[in-house]
């Protein structure tokens, strides 16, 4: 027999002939309290497993002996008038923690009705099973685990009151929302999750149908005068800073409005703005790349001087702008110093943020979508009691991401406003179907959701009904205005003189080989080399006709001529510069390129 390795923390320390028995002893030493609770014992492979490090997931679950759970109701009752604590549970045996790996050799019942003489533990509570976001997220039970998923995921991009010290917080940039909501549909973790108390939504009336082919696919319409009433109306935060630097020989920056003697000096317009101290006042606007930190500075490199004429220093402009896309008005001023008891001054920028067509939205269900139109109040539909929707939704995205979830918070969310009560959608005990639609017959709605509608720009009513329900809904930080750009000319790299990359640089965007692959399928051949070379990098190089070479011209003779064979037959080409850079790299490595040119025709 083969004996079975044992590894602890990832390191092998040995071999035994019962792997089974001597997991079995370290799991009965750790429940007895010999060993730390948080060590995990798993065997599989032939292996046995010891882990005690750090940043492991581990969760609590009831040990289970012959189909009966540890805890009982004495234990309970104890735990609820504070006659034991919770580690005490883990020192009698009763719970134990679990990480991924030690899973593999459990069998875990959900609820305590389930249990067998084959399960090893049962669940505190089966929504312990969940992480935090899916454990806040509404009938996650009825949506597809994938778009669950996703919808956690795009928690942590939602617009809110990220902190409560925004207001004295200097992070290089932030987003929040001017009106945050509790949500209508909840669970039993909003409040520990701080959801109660920081939301990261709002509550939208929803209608879902296709509208005028404004929201096909994922696109979805907003209601203009709901967004005038501050809907999903939030602010951006970026924060500038600047630092009076001290230099060998006394020298060091200032914060100071810049005079004309100062090299670099912008124009007395751009200073216009700064205070006395060179430093712009709060609530003053400020555009683009405008100066927020009037600066100057000594030069880099002392010049000689006379001893008998001395020479006054010529400063250099140094001033903290914003930058080149973000305008907004000064929000907050700091002023301090530094360890080194160096001057520094901390500007943050306030810019509000109206949702516009391009911004991303999101449910808790998964489902995300981006404005396709800002209709006109007016023009949208409305129902018998005068309601009409803030969002219309497309009901093509529900069947095919299977989002049961996002249909009952819509639902839940409704009977929640009619009743003035919160929706309880935890995870497997929310209020079921049944219950929510019978509420709804009750207050004289159908039991569906549906309402009859009718089309705000005709006033005839629409045939089909439609499902109008409240969902909550999430600003995302993907907002359009951080993401559009175009450029006709700008700078280029040095190397390769090809377009820089990237927004902030004023930098192009890129045709991938996809994108090319996709002009050649079309025969767009010209706009493929307007693309690529034109507009990118072209370049025209003499190459000399005997020998292929790249020539070169002696600009004081206004002469042309081939270094390699001294021909002065030479001709003009046009090539991307990376081209000609390709050739002299092939140079440097010893290989020597020949062009052979032919004409056009």
């Amino acid at each position: 027999m083969n004996k079975a390795s044992v590894y602890l923390d990832g390191s092998l320390i040995g071999f035994h002939e019962e792997p089974e028995e001597i997991a079995e002893e370290i799991r009965g030493k750790r429940r007895r309290g010999e060993l730390p609770k948080t060590l995990t014992v798993s065997n599989y492979d032939n292996s046995v497993y010891i882990n005690t490090d750090k940043g492991r997931a581990i969760r609590p679950l009831i040990i289970v002996e012959d189909g009966k759970p540890k805890l009982t109701e004495e234990h309970i009752e104890k735990v609820k008038k504070d006659e034991m604590s919770f580690e005490d549970l883990f020192k009698n045996g009763i719970i134990e923690y679990l990480d991924a790996e030690e899973e593999e050799n459990a069998y875990i019942a959900m609820e305590e009705e389930e249990l067998t003489e084959e399960h090893t533990h049962l669940e505190i509570h089966p929504t312990l099973s969940l992480g935090i976001p899916s454990a806040v997220n509404p009938y996650p039970e009825h949506s597809h685990s994938v778009r669950t998923a996703k919808g956690d995921s795009m928690m942590r991009q939602a617009m809110g009151l990220y902190s409560p010290t925004t207001n004295i917080r200097t992070d290089t940039q932030g987003y929040y929302l001017f009106y945050p909501q509790k949500p209508l549909t909840g669970t039993k973790y909003d409040e520990k999750a701080g959801l109660t108390t920081r939301p990261i939504g709002q509550n939208f009336v929803v209608a879902i149908m296709p509208y005028r082919a404004y929201n096909i696919d994922d696109a979805i319409i907003l209601n203009k005068g709901s967004v005038e009433r501050a809907l999903s109306r939030g602010s951006y935060l970026r924060t500038y800073s600047s630092k009076e630097r001290r230099y060998a020989a006394g020298q060091r920056d200032r914060f100071e409005i810049p005079t004309e003697e100062v090299q670099g000096y912008r124009g007395e317009e751009e200073y216009t703005h700064l205070g006395e101290d060179g430093i712009a006042n709060p609530e003053t606007e400020v555009e683009a790349g405008g100066v927020l930190i009037g600066k100057t500075s000594p030069p880099r490199f002392l010049e000689e001087t006379s001893e008998l004429t001395p020479m006054e220093e010529k400063r250099k402009e140094d001033s903290k702008t914003t930058r080149p896309n973000a305008a907004g008005k000064v929000d907050w001023v700091m002023a301090t110093e530094d360890e080194n008891g160096s001057r520094l001054v901390k500007v943050r920028t306030r810019k509000t943020m109206p949702p516009l067509v391009g911004d991303k939205f999101a449910a808790r269900s998964g489902q995300k979508g981006v404005v396709g139109l800002i209709e006109d109040e007016e023009d949208l539909p409305w129902s018998e009691n005068g309601i009409q929707p803030d969002m219309i939704f497309n009901s093509h995205a529900v069947p095919s991401r299977m989002t049961v979830g996002h249909l009952l918070e819509a639902i839940g969310s409704k009977k929640a406003s009619i009743e003035g009560e919160k929706t309880d959608g935890t995870a497997f005990e929310g209020e079921p179907k049944e219950k929510l639609e019978e509420t709804l017959e009750k207050h004289g709605f159908r039991p569906t959701g549906k309402e009859i509608m009718y089309d705000g720009k005709t006033g005839r009513r629409i045939e089909a009904k439609i499902f109008v329900g409240v969902v909550y809904y999430e600003r995302l930080e993907h907002l359009v205005s951080k993401k559009i750009r175009a450029r006709s000319t700008g700078p280029v790299q040095i190397l390769t003189r090809q377009p820089t990359e990237g927004r902030s640089r004023k930098g192009g965007l890129r045709i991938g080989v996809m994108e090319r692959d996709c002009l050649i399928s079309h025969g767009a051949s010209m706009l493929l080399q307007e693309r690529l070379m034109d507009e990118s990098d072209e370049t025209i190089q003499y190459v000399c006709e005997s020998c292929g070479s790249i020539a070169v011209k002696n600009q004081i003779k206004g002469e042309t001529y081939c270094e390699s064979c001294g021909s002065k037959e030479v001709e003009k080409v046009k090539m991307s510069y990376t081209f000609k850079l390709l050739l002299n790299e092939l140079k440097s490595i010893g290989i020597k390129p020949k062009l052979g040119l032919r004409d056009k025709a």
